[in-house]
């Protein structure tokens, strides 16, 4: 799979779900999974991004291990997208205000537990690896970021 059609999986997974697990290092070392809601903003090919606020323990393990799983996958299942990366957070009002729009209306879940609404940061993605897979073929493609674009 080359940079493009890993993009573009991407995009057609989470265009249908709008929803991905996020999986972090835990403060103990531990895994530690969360439902989020990501987007992709446009011209910033390659990153993943969500929002959080910065007194949640995501922030926390990021800031201390950058190292980061989403899995996505299609309602009906048929595609499931796992990509590896490196997280940041930034806590500029530009980019809160792009994520935020890209989001559009799809954070309810998060202004439930977060009503503050200047009470965020942004979690960027980079991404560095990624893997399509297709259970009803058993299709399997990867992606590594600088090894399939070429």
């Amino acid at each position: 799979m080359d940079n493009r059609s890993m993009l573009d999986a991407l995009e057609r997974v989470l265009s249908n779900s709008k929803v991905a697990v996020l999986a972090t290092a835990g403060e103990d070392g531990r895994p530690s999974v969360r439902w989020m809601t990501p987007a992709l903003v446009r011209g910033r090919e390659g990153y993943i991004y969500a929002v959080t606020s910065p007194s949640f323990a995501k922030a926390r393990e990021v800031g201390a291990n950058a190292n980061v799983q989403w899995m996505l996958q299609t309602k009906s299942l048929n595609e499931i997208l796992n990509v590896s990366g490196e997280m940041q957070i930034v806590d500029n009002p530009a980019a809160k205000a792009e994520v935020l729009e890209a989001l559009g209306g799809n954070l309810g879940t998060f202004w439930k537990v977060n009503p503050d609404e200047t009470n965020l940061v942004v979690l960027e993605t980079r991404i560095t690896a990624a893997t399509l897979f297709s259970p009803l073929t058993g299709d399997r493609q990867t992606y590594t970021v600088g090894e399939n674009d070429g």
